[in-house]
């Protein structure tokens, strides 16, 4: 399933129309974002071309109407003197009408199915790459952006583009042509009235688009002052315990509803620029219509056309007069789609910085787990001091190596590179040989399992959130994992491996989240094993229990473990001591302890703090 999620993403990203700069950076000024839904029309041309065919078929029926109520009007003067013939052509001609009416609203009923179902696929298809898109991006995209914002791209702007393809596409598409064929009809009725009318439109049209570009522009700023807004309702809701316990409930509504009020102001900048466009609509075409339909009128006074007629280019007046102040009314909802679109664009254009080669080299099933870093140097940002400075290291298959050190050391860092979740600026980074760039990503990172010091579950049980770490983990396997990682004991004080662990596991206590953390990393069953702080959040007996499942997990597989607590890695077979990115210090817990160095300072203060 992933890689036909990241073919779909491939496929999309292939078929983006041409000048891609131009759609990188849209001036805020046209439709062109709306372009990055032209692959997704052709891949659903089928539903497309029905819903066209009923679309058509719909207008077409629709303007037949007052033609046809033309001619009732006039059967008076084809009947002759008999009232029962009069009576017939009337009665002949209504029918039409009344079936043109029930044709109209049948082929209305399937256009409108057709084209929801549209609209509503490819919202699906469009959330969809957006997700796999976001999920393959780096963490140091991710680090940029507030994750109210990725939220609000996947279902508001969406939401925008839904209503667009589901509703207001189709609207206009029924509006144009109808309106067209209205104009077309008047002429072909009466072409000097017809003339009159098309003259006047650009005087109406021209200015009404001026104002749906402003309208466009917005909407952009109204729909990131919502994004805005709900990431600050996410991070604050998110940390909700921390909120209260602080008494900040008061500032975190103060900050929360300035930014509501900062939506509020920008959509009504906006509702008012569509309000001046309607006023605009009404004064500039119905006005016009009006003066046209008065020499109408007279026309009829001078016998110079029929009543029929006159019925037939009132109503056709009133099909192109509304039809033209729905298009402004809709222009202003094509802005808004625009606007989101250009905002999902954004997202789709962004490019992983950690990415597949074109011939990746394959990995063996189950490796070795030789591990080895090569003068690497990485920072995270340009103007950041460097985390690790020409930094090598090499775990030979099965050993037990422990990363100690102060905060800043560099420690996490170095998981974070062999997890590939970013590269190096220089050097190399090999497992069982095969550098890091040569490798697919996914597959590279199949060969760890990996326990962070924050440890992140997801709503669902306990067997749910180990068994992310094994998909084909049976109950029996989770259960061994549990036990090993000291977990199976207050899970059996509950409902076992059924036990709901709330959203993010907010129903268990920090050291109980790191054992369900630590046994989702033990299931994995990978050759080599990351384990970043297992045990700073456990009491000194859970420490111990887990302790003794590091060691048993640690029997076979490479193991990598980050600790500030010392006593979790007493039996490493190597301790580094690291410091400013470098290693400063190497060797096992009594050699380092016999030096009197960093690592000797730091176990005599733990050590002697117990």
């Amino acid at each position: 399933m992933a890689d036909s999620g990241d073919q779909i993403i491939d496929d999309r990203r292939t078929t983006l129309p041409e000048g891609g700069e131009a759609l990188a950076r849209p001036k805020g000024r046209s439709l062109k974002p709306l372009a990055l839904l032209w692959p997704y029309v052709r891949r659903h041309w089928i539903t497309v071309s029905v819903a066209g065919v009923f679309l058509l078929a719909a207008a077409a029926v629709s303007l037949a109407i007052p033609m046809l109520l033309g001619q009732a009007a006039d059967a008076g003067r084809n009947a002759g003197p008999d009232p029962q013939a009069l009576v017939a052509l009337i009665d002949q001609a209504f029918l039409w009408v009344f079936a043109a009416a029930v044709g109209a609203g049948v082929l209305g009923a399937f256009r409108f199915y057709f084209v929801s179902r549209f609209g509503e696929r490819i919202a699906a298809d469009l959330r969809r790459d957006l997700y796999a898109h976001l999920l393959r991006l780096s963490p140091a995209y991710h680090a940029k952006m507030r994750s109210g914002e990725a939220v609000s791209r996947l279902t508001a702007d969406v939401t925008l583009i839904e209503n667009f393809l589901g509703s207001s596409a189709s609207l206009a598409a029924r509006t144009l042509i109808t309106t067209i064929g209205a104009l077309g009809l008047m002429i072909a009725v009466n072409w000097q009235l017809g003339l009159t009318l098309l003259a006047m439109l650009p005087v109406a049209i021209l200015p009404v688009m001026g104002i749906g570009r402003i309208i466009r522009n917005m909407s952009n700023r109204a729909q990131s002052r919502l994004a805005d807004a709900g990431a600050e309702a996410a991070e604050t809701l998110d940390a909700i315990e921390l909120v209260q316990a602080y008494g900040r409930e008061d500032r975190q509504l103060s900050v929360f509803s300035a930014s509501i009020e900062a939506t509020f102001a920008a959509a009504m900048k906006r509702t008012g620029a569509r309000a001046l466009m309607i006023v605009l609509v009404s004064v500039l075409l119905f006005g016009g219509f009006t003066g046209v339909l008065w020499l109408g009128a007279r026309a009829v006074a001078n016998g110079e056309m029929s009543f029929g007629d006159l019925a037939t280019m009132v109503m056709y007046a009133a099909y192109a007069g509304s039809g033209l102040g729905m298009l402004a009314e809709v222009y202003g909802e094509v802005m808004r789609a625009a606007g989101a679109a250009d905002r999902a664009a954004e997202v789709l254009r962004e490019t992983p910085e950690i990415a597949a080669p074109a011939h990746p080299k394959p990995m063996a099933d189950m490796g070795k787990g030789s591990l080895s870093f090569d003068h690497v140097t990485f920072q995270y940002g340009e103007h950041d001091a460097s985390a690790l400075k020409d930094f090598s290291l090499d775990v030979k298959p099965g050993e037990f190596v422990a990363l100690v050190g102060p905060s800043g050391a560099g420690k996490t860092t170095v998981f974070r590179l062999a997890l590939r979740l970013f590269d190096p600026q220089t050097g190399s980074i090999k497992l069982d040989g095969i550098a890091s760039v040569d490798a697919d990503p996914r597959d590279w990172r199949r060969r760890f399992a990996y326990a962070p010091q924050e440890s992140a579950l997801f709503t669902g049980t306990a067997a749910d959130n180990i068994r992310f770490g094994r998909d084909d983990a049976d109950n029996a396997v989770l259960e061994q994992a549990a036990r090993m990682a000291e977990a199976m004991g207050f899970l059996d004080e509950k409902e076992g491996l059924a036990t709901p662990l709330g959203q993010k596991g907010r129903s268990l206590s920090g050291g109980q989240r790191q054992r369900i953390a630590l046994a989702r990393a033990l299931v994995r069953d990978a050759p080599v094993l990351l384990l970043d702080e297992a045990t700073s959040a456990l009491d000194s007996e859970s420490e111990a229990a887990v302790r003794r499942a590091i060691e048993n997990a640690a029997t076979g597989r490479t193991t990598l473990v980050i600790a500030h607590r010392l006593s979790t890695v007493r039996r490493a077979d190597r301790i580094l001591v690291m410091e400013h990115g470098r290693i400063v210090e190497e060797g096992n817990h009594d050699t380092l302890v016999a030096k009197g160095g960093l690592y000797a300072r730091l176990a005599e203060l733990q050590f002697t703090e117990r």
